[in-house]
């Protein structure tokens, strides 16, 4: 029962990262050295904490992160 609502944003998140994440998707040929600043990307993460905490729990540390990448965010990929 509660395997359904995961699927699904596990699904969501896969078909974004396949078509518009320009880490994941065909955009990745403009930028290959990656675009996220950090690592793993905060959709990667996002799907992660889905799969391993729930939805609720794994959307909200998605959205922290999301809110964390901005141009003064240091970030966690090493330079």
């Amino acid at each position: 029962m509660f395997q359904l609502p995961r699927k699904f944003f596990i699904i969501l998140i896969s078909a974004y990262q396949r078509t518009l994440s320009p880490d994941h998707g065909w955009l990745k040929r403009f930028f290959p050295y990656g675009f996220c600043k950090f690592e793993p990307s905060c959709s990667q993460y996002m799907k992660e904490r889905i799969h391993k905490d729930g939805v609720i729990v794994g959307l909200a540390k998605g959205c922290w992160q999301i809110l964390r990448c901005n141009p003064w965010s240091k970030g966690n990929r090493l330079q």
